[in-house]
């Protein structure tokens, strides 16, 4: 905090420092309005949520309040809405098996988007895409309001890897994965090092199921590293993105919260979760 920091360097009394301290540590960690938390906790917009205080429905600690603009703490304070607690997050993750036809944005005036499939609640807490799936792409999409992690993972100093399940018209073959290894060299930039695993391959009907490794995510990547190579992809699936992998019991367009030790696993990017 720039204030604390100002204070911090001209106070010289220590016990005055002391009280600055807590003092800037209550402010700093604990005051919102009684309204914001309530659109935080998905009870209504900011218009909903000042009607519902003025019919007294929502008590802080026991007493009705109809302040809209009373600063609580949300660590401390009980606040209920009609008769139920309410309780605060700053960051939710959600993982979604995202389908084909919808897009990896927040609002758009053609598609509908990744936040159509989510809730109320969801959408209260202004979740968004970590990075994009191309609208014809399906599985694993990550979704949250951590702005800190979205930019660590999407961070090229990162190298975070990307799995990619995909069915190849083509057969692709060991020079393929050699020329993966070595960076395939596309019209506009060189990609990096990638891995191209073949998994299937039905040589009658032309066709290969391969798995792809990529530690960037260039504007359809995958399916102009395989077009290089002189094959089409027909169907691309993202199934994991670092240490998230995707839950093969969503079926597409479902989604989840994280479990809490997929939130730990996020640890390794350095941020506060």
């Amino acid at each position: 905090m720039v204030i604390f920091k100002y204070l911090k360097e001209r106070v010289v009394d220590r016990s005055v420092y002391i009280r600055i301290g807590l003092l800037s540590e209550v402010w700093y960690n604990s005051s919102m309005r009684l309204d914001k938390f309530l659109v935080a906790c998905a009870v209504g917009s900011r218009a909903e949520v000042k009607n519902l205080l003025k019919a007294g429905r929502v008590t802080v600690n026991g007493k009705k309040e109809k302040s809209a603009k009373l600063q609580i703490n949300e660590e401390r304070d009980e606040i209920r809405f009609d008769g139920q607690v309410l309780e605060y997050e700053e960051f939710v993750y959600y993982m979604m098996n995202k389908p084909q036809g919808v897009i990896s944005a927040t609002e758009d005036n053609k598609h509908r988007t990744v936040l159509d499939l989510l809730d109320d609640y969801a959408r209260a807490k202004e979740v968004f895409p970590v990075g994009r799936l191309d609208i014809d792409t399906h599985g694993l999409l990550l979704l949250t309001n951590n702005g800190k992690l979205a930019h660590a993972m999407l961070s090229p100093k990162k190298h975070v890897e990307k799995i990619y399940r995909a069915h190849v018209a083509g057969l692709m073959n060991h020079e393929d994965i050699d020329r993966f290894a070595a960076g395939i060299e596309l019209k506009d930039f060189v990609c990096q090092p990638a891995q191209l695993k073949i998994l299937e391959i039905n040589e009658e009907k032309e066709t290969s199921l391969v798995e792809i490794i990529i530690a960037e995510g260039k504007f359809h990547q995958v399916k102009r590293m395989v077009a290089a190579c002189g094959k089409e992809v027909t169907d691309l699936e993202r199934i994991s993105m670092g240490p998230l992998c995707l839950d093969t019991t969503l079926a597409l367009g479902e989604w989840r919260r994280l479990t809490d030790a997929e939130i730990l696993s996020l640890e390794i990017f350095g941020v506060e979760l």
